[in-house]
């Protein structure tokens, strides 16, 4: 199994909300409301994530449904190396892909509801630190099983 970059501490934070993966037909009488946004526009396409309570249902052309993020925290300097690749190569070494998304502060990488409780317990093990957790600290990612 790799090994994450020890020379940055990366610390994470789950957001709360399951998240949709959408594409928008159009963005005309689309609005931002409160939570979680990103919007990517090139010429072929308008891609959105958001909420899943908040979709803009009316908008949308394709969807994707069951995301849930983590949020690295702080300000990431654009100098910094292999932040996401580390997460990244984390978790496909236990088959967990990701989509992620960066705001000029910072990345986040989304996980599949389905498997979730699994990419936290691996970053974990991984040596990440995580806030807001969803899961029981007792399970293995391994197995699912209780650790002794």
């Amino acid at each position: 199994m790799k090994e994450q970059n020890q020379s940055v501490k990366v610390r994470l934070r789950v957001l709360p909300e399951s998240l949709t993966i959408c594409q928008l037909s159009t963005l005309d009488g689309f609005s931002f409301k409160d939570g979680f946004y990103f919007l990517g526009k090139t010429e072929d396409e308008i891609s959105l994530v958001c909420p899943t309570a908040n979709l803009p249902n009316d908008l949308i052309a394709k969807r994707e449904d069951g995301w849930r993020a983590f949020k690295i925290e702080g300000i990431l300097d654009f100098s910094l190396v292999g932040i996401l690749a580390g997460l990244s190569s984390v978790l496909a070494d236990f088959e967990i892909s990701i989509f992620a998304v960066s705001t000029f502060n910072t990345d986040y990488v989304l996980v599949k509801e389905t498997v979730f409780e699994k990419a936290e317990a691996v970053l974990l093990e991984n040596g990440y630190a995580v806030t807001d957790s969803v899961r029981r600290q007792d399970k293995s990612p391994r197995e699912g099983k209780e650790t002794e």
